[in-house]
């Protein structure tokens, strides 16, 4: 193995592949990005919604070729994809297979030479992903679970079955606007995401980074005063205290911390700086 002074995290990925004649119309129909002006090698983020607009998955979309196309998804959430996907295929010519690959998530130097199907930027901008049936010994420092996921929470990324279920509507998760393209035509659950565009984010609730020193509170309830302002949704330990994500509702917006078990929380909508270590 050759000297990378990256980080690396390995974990895995489910992929759903899409293939056929008619893979390009079909995801046009269904997801909220536009698939058909993808290059090949090229990725977008993309929902796929309910009929009623809510969130069925949030993934990552890469083209591999004319008619071929790889949807990468949070680990377990593989089959809720490959299942929506199928509702509405109907006589499509268009393949579905669904397995579960290796990420290699590094954050510096990506090793030369990997040929990896998926090779894309990281959700949260500061990494390259690469994702594969079969990767071989990453190169770099490898860090634990815990690490990559305050990496997450620290850039607000939201999780599948944390941040993400069917109960979400888009707007809320503040991804509307890397997932979804306005211009494209229509897709399934269309609606609630192009009220953004129109009328712009009018949900009950966004969702926001929080954090605090000390330990992780014992309640995920944030307040003003009495009154319940937002949910905590994911949390973790970090060098001096804690960080996490909320969905705050819309009236406790303007508040900049809030209430958690007795502490204040901090409350960002941007990406924070918290010590790790």
């Amino acid at each position: 193995m050759s000297e990378n002074n990256a980080t690396v995290y390995v974990g895995t990925r489910d992929v759903v592949s899409v293939s056929g004649d008619e893979a390009v119309t079909y995801l046009q129909g269904q997801l909220s990005q536009d698939v058909e002006s993808l290059q090949t090698a090229m990725s977008r983020w993309s929902f796929i919604l309910q009929p009623q607009g809510k969130v069925d998955a949030w993934f990552r979309v890469t083209r591999t070729g004319e008619h071929g196309f790889l949807l990468d998804v949070d680990p377990g959430y593989g089959e809720v994809l490959l299942t929506r996907l199928k509702r509405f295929k109907l006589r499509t010519k268009a393949d579905l297979t669904l397995e579960t690959w290796t990420l290699h998530a590094y954050v510096g130097q990506v090793p030369a030479g990997v040929d990896a199907p998926i090779s894309a930027a990281s959700a949260d901008g500061l990494g390259t992903d690469l994702i594969g049936p079969s990767l071989g010994e990453p190169e770099g420092t490898q860090v634990d679970a815990d690490a990559y996921e305050q990496r997450r929470i620290i850039a607000g990324i939201p999780a599948m079955g944390r941040e993400l279920d069917e109960s979400t509507i888009p707007a809320e998760s503040g991804m509307v606007e890397r997932s979804a393209s306005f211009t494209k035509g229509c897709y399934t659950g269309q609606e609630l995401v192009a009220r953004v565009d129109s009328r712009g984010n009018n949900t009950p609730r966004r969702l926001r980074i929080v954090s605090g020193s000390g330990d992780i509170p014992d309640t995920r309830e944030l307040r003003v005063g009495n009154d319940v302002a937002g949910t905590v949704t994911s949390i973790v330990r970090t060098g001096d205290g804690w960080v996490g994500l909320a969905y705050v509702k819309r009236s406790a917006l303007e508040h900049s911390t809030l209430d958690i078990d007795g502490v204040a929380a901090d409350v960002s909508e941007t990406p924070v700086e918290i010590e790790t270590s």
